[in-house]
């Protein structure tokens, strides 16, 4: 360093000079320096942004000085002058020296010389290795026969001889010391490495003499560490003191798992195993000295030491050491390094954070980690609420990979230090000297700090954190805008996602990013979260289980929350767990704890975002955001920036349904921040949502113009003292549906509501308690009766809810002129009104449930999107004015069973995306089959079905008696559900193509065995469901566009094919499909005896033909079948390996080779010529423990020469009673040369939730004969697009490591919602019954 500041100082002193291409050229012998101390010269002089000419090429003697090396010597500032023992045998060297030197006459040329380990005199009066140089160059001169060359070469050996003087009365720099060998170089270099890397080094500092007992100290050290790095040098031998260190630490190795790790600096193994060169002659001097020592008993001691060195030697050259010859010692170093942080697992030493419940995303980042290609840059942004643990899973992350690269740093809470005034000096500091491993730095000019950072950054492959960034400057100051070096890996967390984006923005060569949302903890994991907290371990104390699962539910899956309530409860007695729920439900816990942490993202949002917020926390979760934003535009909120914004502070996330969602401990600090503007008088906020305090409100008129928004249903009260009621809708008795009001998102009703007025009470209200509500714009009036005029009602109104609503019609003075939404479900409307009236703003119409008879007057809706009927079971006629609603999106009549006909004018609407018309043939399909019969339509079976009838009455085309009638309905539909409509696969039109539109079809419990070839026509279709179908037994999909496909429930279904254009499967549901054996290209089932002989035989599987009579409990998880059935062995075949299992105690004879353990290694032998690999057989006997009969194996093939590897996952379950033993037989094809002779090869297998014994374990390859022709019996299954040696992209975790589990195209019905949204990222799904469905499908729900 001491030589780079006196650089710096020079050339801040000549800052007039003309501006050059280096800062400095360095000339070195490269034979001498190039891969050990010029190397980290040149890395130094990088990393404080000097710019530095390096020439990378080696030269003969002789060879004339290049150009391209001469413009770089002028057109720099500086050289620096390596002199080692070998440069003046460089006549490159000494002509770069001359030049140097001119430059230095000629111009400001600033020369620092070096002297490496050769002294100035010898320079100076070309002696030692100079003078050596100096007279073979004179030697070649004198033997030169051309004189005019002769000449040329007697001036340039003159001009070199007064260079070498010049160079060395010159002020330099001498790098020499009495350190033997390796001590003040590749010793120091390595242990500052070790040191660096957090591995605590000892490194003896003292010179010992010949024959020096080893002191006590280093004895102790030696047995006190994990590991020891021998450095073979070629003096080690001639020390006694090393010696005895080799002796010591081999017999550690024995005794204890101490890692030794041998090291051969520039010496050969074979010459440390042999004893020869140094080693020979250093053994050979120290059995010189013991005979002649006259003491008989040291002689005899030295002798045994002799010998004891002698086989230590032997020993430490036939480990696995590490070789210096030709390598770059810096890199050679780093190398050493990591393969020690790796055996000593360092990075378990630091203080890895306790991740509970977080393993899906550790798998996600280590991914991303080591997933990407090593010649680009990822960042990767963790965004997630306060407290939600986004800077402890990146700190587990950053502890335990920081090895893997170059250099490391993580810059922790940004956003709190940013707020003190000389915060950012310091981060970059601390950042710059992660970097350039220096513990000091010490720079206050943040502009060129970051331009040091940006040059460090390019230079070293890095992992780089910056922890709770708040803006998107922050990371241009930390990390700059010239990019990264190639295999960098940026993480940054962040509360707000979109900062990041913004960033990469402005930089040069912006590197792929990629988003991770951290979400709250699942119920389980909260439970254990919270656990480790309060009691210390992952489960409650006995006594206190219920109270653990009551308070690990309150924090809602947050982190912050429960280790703060968890801390808060550790060894605490039960009247403080008592206190503590007191507390919880007073609030007091949050608002004082955890409220603290939230309310930073909410207290830096603009104004009006929170007051969105506040509506959002008080009204709107689980509200579709799409309703929201409706209601609440023109409200001074901004709702469509708003909520973006509050997504991207995450305070807010959308749902799969579009719905709005809030974590729990958010809603309860936006309800408490409006409960803290009147904390005792709930009038004088600005929203209410408490039922009781609503009904106090409403009861004792105590209304007031701050009052915004307003809730009350009967229903959610806690008591219930008044008396029964009448027979009207609002007494019926509706257990587990929330009746909460609904202007989105809506329950699904799927079976008929069961009705009881036995246990209601009468509420009457006033309409003159909404005089003074002003400002009021969201009202809901559940199940109450109201008197008095409407008229009374706010005229700002834009989302109004009343369930159960009394009257036969919709007032007329009721005030609606800013209407938005209109949820009057369960209501006793026979009519909407008696006279139509102008609502230009209503978009949203949900009358479920109601009474209605007739509904019409749709001229006066011009705006109307949704229309929902579900259950109008008295409604008879839909009037043809619906024709008017020209904006209509949504039109939903489920179940209106008494509905005559549909209007023809339906067919021309043009905005029309989603059709739901399940169970609606009762009533249609009657009056239609009439009019059949008057047309002397044939009705073959009593049906020429339903539902011609009722598309007659859609369509009023008339049907041909020769084929089926035609659908018209509207072209735009996106979405179209006829569920439980009683249809046949004869039912359907031939002729879908005018619906072109339609992705999502929902054909759910009808009587069709077959898909019907009409659907091929819709070349758009995405979704198919087809569940319940109990007649089906066979799907073939319609389209190649089709992504999922529902299948559940199909008693019958035993095959699924695919188009063979499809480029992958759709994701399938087939829940509960038992007889499924087969799906296409993915997995087939066959009973083991029904295999043909042929196909046995080609797995190599002899003599098992005994198996076949054998019967079997057997579970398909598949099919989510977990309750056994007696089957059959059966044969499952996926991913190119058959399986199959079968009760037995012994591997099959014809395996070669064995184990007694649940693992073998093996080497992939030679085949003959004649002879190809076609697979290995796999086969292991395992038993049950008393408390798991039932079985998922994995098997893990891996091919450690190549580093790829194979994990299958079989899930085909068998049960098996206390003690007996299975059989577990697979054949895995392996193509494309995955083994090939001579590779290891290792197989294990283990049971991922459950122990199994491993008995007997066998492995044995398959051959096929390269010039028989014939007939592959396997042909049809080598076929298979996604098998082992063609396309397993989808399965691949790391590059050639692959997870063989076929959840990813028939994922548990679990996880089948958040597997699609997976695959489908960036599209937004509505919940349907089996799922999500796209934005556009909004059936089988009560919409508003």
């Amino acid at each position: 360093m001491a030589i780079i500041n006196e650089i710096q100082e020079e050339e801040e002193q000549q800052q007039h000079e003309e501006s050059k291409t280096y800062d400095v050229f360095l000339s070195f012998r490269g034979i001498d320096t190039r891969l050990g101390f010029t190397h980290y010269l040149y890395e130094a002089l990088l990393s404080e942004n000097i710019s530095t000419f390096l020439d990378e090429q080696e030269v003969e003697t002789g060879e004339e000085l290049k150009p391209e090396l001469t413009r770089a010597i002028k057109g720099s500032r500086a050289s620096i002058i390596v002199l080692s023992k070998s440069y003046a045998s460089s006549t490159w060297c000494l002509d770069e020296l001359v030049l140097i030197l001119e430059q230095r006459k000629v111009s400001k040329h600033i020369v620092v010389p070096i002297f490496y380990h050769v002294e100035p005199t010898h320079v100076r009066k070309q002696e030692s290795s100079f003078g050596e140089a100096l007279f073979k160059h004179r030697q070649r001169m004198e033997a030169e026969k051309d004189e005019e060359k002769k000449r040329q070469a007697a001036r340039k050996l003159e001009s070199w001889t007064a260079a070498l003087k010049e160079v060395a009365d010159l002020k330099g720099k001498d790098v020499n010391g009495r350190g033997i060998d390796t001590r003040l170089n590749f010793t120091d270099y390595l242990y500052e490495a070790l040191v660096s890397e957090n591995i605590s080094t000892f490194l003896d500092e003292q010179e010992v003499e010949t024959g020096e007992e080893l002191k006590p100290e280093l004895k102790r050290a030696i047995k006190g560490s994990r590991a020891s790095i021998i450095v073979l040098s070629k003096n080690y031998a001639s020390s006694t003191w090393c010696l005895d260190e080799l002796v010591l630490i081999l017999e550690q190795r024995k005794v204890s798992k101490h890692i030794v790790v041998p090291i051969f600096y520039h010496v050969e193994p074979t010459h440390v195993r042999k004893q020869e060169s140094s080693f020979g002659e250093a053994l050979f001097k120290h059995r010189q000295r013991m005979e002649a020592e006259k003491d008989e008993e040291k002689k005899r001691q030295a002798a045994r030491k002799l010998e004891s060195w002698t086989e230590a030697l032997k020993e430490v050259a036939d480990l696995k050491g590490k070789d210096l010859n030709g390598r770059v010692e810096k890199e050679f170093i780093e190398e050493i390094v990591k393969e020690i942080s790796r055996k000593l697992d360092i990075h378990m030493k630091s203080k890895i954070p306790h991740l509970i419940g977080r393993d899906r995303f550790l798998y996600t980042i280590r991914s991303w980690l080591h997933g990407g290609s090593s010649d680009t840059t990822e960042i990767l942004t963790i965004w997630g609420m306060a407290g939600i643990g986004k800077t402890s899973l990146a700190k587990h992350i950053y502890l335990l990979y920081r090895h893997e690269f170059e250099r490391s740093s993580f810059v922790e809470d940004i956003e709190r230090r940013g707020q003190q005034s000389s915060a950012l000096p310091l981060l970059q500091n601390k950042l710059l000297g992660d970097i350039l491993k220096k513990r000091k730095i010490e720079e206050d000019d943040v502009q060129n700090c970051t331009s040091k950072i940006e040059t460090a950054l390019l230079h070293k492959r890095t992992l780089v954190v910056l922890d709770g960034v708040d803006n998107f400057e922050q990371v241009h100051d930390l990390v700059g805008r010239e990019g990264f070096h190639p295999g960098s890996r940026i993480i940054i967390t962040i509360k707000d996602g979109s900062i990041t984006d913004k960033a990469l923005l402005l930089i040069k060569h912006p590197p792929k990013h990629t988003k991770l949302a951290l979400d709250g903890l699942r119920s389980t994991d909260s439970l254990r979260l919270f656990c480790w907290h309060a009691f210390g371990g992952y489960s409650p104390k006995e006594g206190y289980e219920e109270d653990a699962i009551r308070a690990s539910k309150y924090c809602g899956g947050h982190p912050l929350a429960l280790k703060v309530l968890g801390s808060s409860l550790l060894n605490e007695d039960a009247d403080t767990w008592s206190h503590t729920f007191t507390m919880l439900e007073s609030r007091e816990f949050q608002i004082n704890n955890v409220h603290k942490v939230l309310r930073i993202g909410f207290d830096s949002l603009p104004s009006d975002c929170k007051e969105l917020f506040k509506h959002i926390a008080c009204f709107f979760v689980g509200k579709e955001t799409e309703v929201t934003k409706a209601i609440l535009k023109d409200c001074g909120v901004h709702p469509s920036y708003g909520v973006k914004k509050l997504i991207e502070r995450c305070l807010l996330t959308i749902g799969l349904g579009k719905e709005l969602k809030m974590h729990q401990l958010l809603q309860d600090m936006g309800r408490d921040i409006v409960r803290q503007e009147s904390f005792h008088e709930p009038w004088n906020r600005s929203r209410v949502w408490n039922h009781e305090e609503s009904l106090n409100i409403l009861q004792e008129d105590k209304g007031t113009a701050k009052i915004q928004g307003l809730l009350f249903d009967k229903k959610m009260l806690k008591t219930e003292t008044l008396l029964c009621g009448s027979s009207s809708a609002i007494d019926h008795e509706f257990e587990d549906i929330d009746l909460n009001m609904n202007f989105g998102v809506g329950p699904l009703f799927s079976t008929r509501l069961e009705f009881s007025s036995s246990s209601s009470r009468k509420i009457e209200l006033s309409t003159n308690a909404l005089n003074r509500m002003e400002k009021l714009i969201l009202l809901q009036l559940n199940h109450v009766k109201l008197n008095g005029p409407f008229k009374n009602f706010p005229k700002g109104l834009r989302g109004l809810c009343m369930h159960g609503f009394q009257s036969e019609y919709i007032p007329s003075d009721l005030p609606m002129d800013h209407l938005v939404a209109l949820d009057m479900s369960f209501s006793d409307l026979k009519k909407l009104w008696r006279k139509p009236k102008l609502l230009g703003s209503l978009k949203y119409l949900n009358l479920s449930y109601s009474k209605l008879v007739t509904i019409g007057g749709f001229k006066e809706l011009p705006a109307l999107e949704r229309l929902i009927l579900t259950r109008c079971e008295s409604l008879t006629h839909v009037c043809e004015s619906i024709g008017e609603c020209g904006s209509l999106v949504v039109l939903n009549l489920s179940y209106c069973s008494k509905l005559k006909n549909l209007p023809i004018i339906i067919r021309k609407l043009k905005n029309v995306k989603v059709l739901t018309l399940d169970g609606c043939g009762a009533g249609v399909f009657d009056k239609e089959r009439k009019r059949m019969k008057l047309l002397n339509v044939p009705n073959k079976d009593g049906v020429f079905t339903k539902l011609q009838a009722f598309f007659y009455s859609i369509t009023r085309l008339q049907p041909n008696s020769q084929k089926s009638i035609s659908l018209s309905l509207p072209s735009s539909l996106v979405t179209l559900s006829l569920t439980e409509n009683n249809l046949s696969s004869e039912s359907f039109p031939v002729d879908f193509s005018s619906m072109s539109m339609l992705k999502n079809l929902y054909l759910d419990c009808n009587p069709i065995d077959s898909i019907p070839d009409c659907l091929k026509s819709l070349g758009r279709l995405e979704v198919l469901s087809v569940g319940e179908c109990s007649m089906l037994k066979s799907v073939i999909c319609p389209s190649s566009t089709i992504k999922r496909l529902y299948v559940d429930d199909c008693d019958l279904l035993e095959k699924v094919t695919f188009y063979q254009e499809m480029s992958a499967p759709p994701l399938i549901c087939c829940y509960e499909s038992e007889s499924l054996t087969e799906i296409e290209g993915i997995l087939k089932i066959q009973d083991l005896a029904q295999v043909d002989n042929e196909i046995i035989s080609s797995l190599g599987w002899t003599d098992i033909h005994y198996v076949k009579d054998y019967e079997m409990e057997s579970f398909n998880y598949f099919v989510g079948r977990f309750h056994s059935k007696k089957l059959p062995v059966q044969m499952l075949y996926e991913f190119g390996i058959f399986s199959t299992c079968f009760p037995g105690k012994e591997v099959p004879k014809w395996f070669a080779h064995r184990s007694n353990v649940s693992s073998i290694s093996f080497t992939m032998p030679s085949a003959s010529s004649n002879k190809r690999i076609e697979g290995i057989n796999i086969c292991f006997v395992h038993r049950f423990y008393a408390d798991c009969s039932v079985s998922c194996i994995s098997t893990e093939v891996k091919n450690i020469t190549k580093d790829r590897s194979w994990n299958y996952l079989n899930f085909m379950g068998s049960k098996r009673d206390d003690g007996e033993d299975l059989v577990r037989l697979s054949h895995w094809m392996f193509g494309n040369n995955e083994l090939e002779a001579g590779d290891e090869v290792s197989v294990i297998v283990r049971s991922p939730w459950n122990p199994i014994e491993v008995s007997e374990f066998g492995m044995s390859l398959v051959y096929s004969d390269k010039d028989k022709e014939s007939v592959d019996p396997l042909s049809y299954y080598k076929s298979w697009k996604h098998i082992i040696g063609r396309d397993l992209s989808a399965f691949e975790l790391t590059p050639g490591n692959y997870d063989l589990f076929n959840r990813k195209f028939c994922p548990n019905p679990l996880n089948f919602k958040r597997e699609f949204v997976d695959v489908y990222a960036g599209e937004h799904w509505h919940t349907g019954r089996n799922g999500d469905v796209p934005e556009d499908t909004i059936s089988r729900r009560a919409y508003c």
